[in-house]
């Protein structure tokens, strides 16, 4: 069990009840002395607001909640009560209209990384809901919260090696098979050799490869960039550019928390989980740009731009993946600043040839407060990657439409008919938010998990064990 979270026989919770402005006016459980507490601390129910009603001894008796008038739909707000309220154990009560997401919420809110320094955790513990309910929050905010620690590891203590055994313990947890493609055995992935030649030996690249699941079932690939450290290469980035590179490996990172949900929910798919791990480091041996190789698919590429990496190794992955047919085929990867421009920190752009999977996407996106949004696909666009002496370049020489290009550059190693999802991540929170403190973020997986519970679930009802 989670340390937010208390068992779900204690007795004497404290109840928190969230309110709008409007409800609070007519709560009828309200004591004359309680609302002139209220009015003393200028409780007016705005969202995220939280007042302490004392009993009669002192003690603390109820918690209001704020919610706001404006409220647009499912968000994290409650997130911000394990730091809001004191020590003691808590039960969500009336007004949360989704009790389920509060309380992911308030177990997302309680992260905290302490791998390097003692961490100030909340003390404030949540009654964990029973059976499938508690068993489903803890899933997911498992899975963040794995997501999280990946990203929030420095390079130095995390490299390719560090990143395989990762995933490998995570196999080894839910009995899944796991192989590690690395040395001469990587000449089948030319792309993914590339790009971590210049790494020190004990920081060589490799294919991270789990598999999980009936064979006959539902076939669900995930591919996730795990680029454990980007300088850029010869295209060298700049300090500022490079500070955060440690969570370059943010896709790898959310596709294992995506992967230990579904493995530890049971869901009933045949899942493969397939990671590029390297480091773009500066070395003798680095690719250079004007450099020519030709990927696992066939296709040649020229390089544009060494920092544009993340594509060339998620494509090898990605012609791995499409060669045992998947029903579902999603990639996920911190891979353009454009993406950032265009939407900012908070959402996820996507890309799909799909418009019903689009619509999924975002619908459960929504319901979860784990927004995603679609971007075209626009194949005007190719002509920017376009090579006077390959198939494709990697980059090519326009600065527009980036996270668009890099969406269509992967796309070439995608045959015609595969369902197919990009997902262009930040992976970081860089202002604290509501269940989201400053550091790594998990984006889209807690949707993406919604998206594959709901199909299998629409099939077979039965899937949460009690």
């Amino acid at each position: 069990m989670l340390d937010c979270f208390a068992p779900a026989t204690t007795v004497d919770a404290t109840p928190i009840d969230a309110v709008s402005p409007e409800a609070l006016e007519a709560l009828a459980d309200l004591s004359a002395t309680d609302r002139r507490w209220l009015e003393t601390v200028g409780f007016k129910a705005k969202k995220g607001e939280v007042a302490l009603l004392p009993a009669a001894d002192g003690e603390l008796a109820r918690v209001l909640f704020g919610l706001g008038s404006d409220a647009e739909g499912p968000d994290l707000e409650a997130g911000r009560l394990p730091t809001a309220v004191p020590e003691g154990v808590y039960q969500l009560g009336s007004g949360f209209g989704d009790g389920t997401l509060a309380a992911v919420a308030w177990a997302l809110g309680g992260y905290r990384f302490d791998r390097y320094r003692d961490a100030d955790r909340p003390k404030a513990r949540l009654v964990r809901p029973n059976g499938n309910r508690g068993v489903e929050i803890e899933t997911v905010a498992g899975g963040v919260y794995l997501a999280r620690d990946l990203i929030n590891t420095p390079a130095n203590d995390l490299g390719p090696a560090e990143l395989a055994a990762a995933a490998r313990d995570l196999a080894a947890r839910h009995d899944a098979g796991f192989e590690e493609i690395a040395g001469r055995a990587l000449d089948d992935f030319p792309l993914i050799a590339a790009v971590g030649a210049a790494a020190a030996k004990t920081r060589g690249p490799r294919l991270i490869d789990l598999t999980w699941g009936e064979a006959g079932a539902p076939k669900v690939t995930l591919v996730g960039k795990g680029v454990c450290f980007d300088t850029g290469g010869l295209d060298l980035k700049p300090a500022a550019g490079m500070s955060l590179m440690k969570k370059d490996m943010g896709g790898a990172a959310a596709v294992l928390g995506l992967a230990a949900m579904i493995m530890a929910a049971e869901l009933p798919v045949r899942l493969r989980v397939l990671i590029p791990a390297v480091e773009n480091a500066v070395a003798g041996k680095a690719f250079r740009p004007g450099d020519v190789f030709r990927a696992r698919s066939g296709l040649t590429v020229e390089i544009g731009n060494t920092d544009a990496e993340g594509r060339l190794v998620l494509a090898d992955a990605m012609a791995l993946a499409v060669e045992e047919k998947p029903d579902l085929l999603i990639d996920l990867a911190t891979l353009t600043g454009a993406a950032r421009v265009a939407v900012g920190p908070d959402i996820v752009p996507f890309y799909t040839h799909d418009d019903k999977l689009a619509a999924a996407v975002i619908a459960q996106g929504a319901a979860v407060a784990d927004p995603m949004w679609r971007l075209p696909l626009w194949q005007p666009y190719a002509r920017l990657l376009e090579s006077k002496v390959a198939d494709i370049n990697n980059a090519g020489a326009s600065a527009f439409a980036g996270s668009i290009t890099a969406a269509l550059f992967l796309s070439r190693f995608v045959p015609s008919g595969t369902t197919w999802l990009h997902g262009d991540i930040f992976g970081w929170t860089p202002a604290a938010l509501p269940g989201r403190p400053v550091g790594g973020e998990a984006q889209a997986i807690r949707a993406l998990f919604a998206l594959l519970k709901d199909r299998i679930q629409s099939l077979m009802p039965h899937v949460w064990r009690a």
